[in-house]
């Protein structure tokens, strides 16, 4: 259960963690296996000493291929394209003006919107564009054989070590497209969501948001599956307060017990009355137990919106007459 985070922490983008320690294990040694590999390959293949045999960026890449194997931006169109696309880039740009400052920015403002439009964002690929500027004289002189070694060859050994090394860890299957889908119960009372709504919403945030959208499906649905399994403990009702079930549409409803047996224990009975929702003007009992299911949270009326004690919004807003 997490807590709401403290205001500067959410400034400074520190999310509660919820990963493993074994993912965070596996994707450490993920990222050594793929980047030894780059380094092994690499230094058997290519004779020529003076050929770098991999690029800084390949780290990024690392880390994205093995820490967040589903996330857009490690697909392999993301790698492949972000990386090589920024190069050629990198290298035109390099070319073509001396100032070694203004190109190096237009080479990664460049390759960024570039890849926007190809939709390859990759961002290591930024830094591939930048060392084809900056990278010296070595770089400069291979010109556009930079995009075949280093930086071609290294994206298809990564590229391969990822899919081989994940694709016996069925959970992290890589790339997306061959995860397995989870199918996952669905809430009666949530309207069913479709990809295109998915789109939609992501459209709506006006930026690039690094999540698939069978990955925002899955998240959705967990979630929902979580909050239908919240409900209060039993030791927690009160005769006199109301309590909602947090639905929405025609099931949300909000009660007020009205009093309650003296006996301890889940099945002591309780008297409640529904105030407000389905149901509303109607009397009823139920065990303790029966209505701590029942109830997601206990709310309060102000003004004319039901609202929980804890100042969130209830799952609908209604008038209290």
């Amino acid at each position: 259960m997490y807590s709401r985070q403290h205001p500067f922490l959410a400034w400074l983008g520190i999310e509660p963690e919820a990963t493993g320690h074994k993912e965070k294990i596996l994707s450490g040694i993920g990222g050594a296996v793929g980047i030894g590999c780059i380094i092994l390959i690499s230094q058997y293949f290519i004779s020529d000493p003076a050929l770098p045999i991999i690029v800084a960026s390949m780290g990024a890449s690392a880390v994205l291929l093995f820490a967040a194997p589903h996330g857009k931006f490690s697909q392999p169109w993301n790698l492949i394209g972000g990386h090589l696309i920024s190069a050629a880039i990198g290298v035109s740009v390099s070319h073509a003006i001396h100032s070694l400052p203004l190109a190096g920015a237009i080479a990664v403002g460049c390759a960024i919107t570039v890849m926007y439009y190809l939709h390859c964002i990759h961002p290591p690929g930024g830094a591939s564009a930048l060392v084809a500027v900056v990278g010296g004289q070595q770089i400069h002189q291979l010109g556009y054989e930079y995009l075949v070694f280093p930086v071609g060859f290294n994206v298809v050994v990564i590229l391969l070590v990822a899919i081989g090394f994940n694709y016996f860890l069925n959970w992290r299957r890589y790339p997306v497209a061959w995860a397995p889908h989870r199918s996952l119960p669905k809430d009666p009372l949530t309207p069913s969501v479709k990809q295109v709504d998915l789109n939609y919403a992501l459209s709506q945030l006006g930026s690039y948001i690094d999540v698939t959208e069978d990955d925002l499906e899955t998240i959705y649905s967990l979630a929902s599956e979580h909050a239908r399994m919240e409900h209060l403990d039993a030791s927690e009702l009160r005769p006199g307060h109301f309590y909602s079930n947090g639905a929405y549409g025609d099931d949300w409803s909000v009660r007020q017990i009205v009093d309650q047996a003296e006996a301890p224990g889940d099945d002591a009975m309780v008297i409640y009355k529904v105030v407000a929702g389905k149901d509303r003007r109607s009397s009823s009992t139920s065990s303790r137990k029966v209505f701590a299911e029942w109830a997601r949270y206990e709310v309060n009326l102000h003004e004319t919106s039901w609202v929980r004690v804890d100042g969130e919004a209830s799952g609908q807003e209604e008038l209290s007459n």
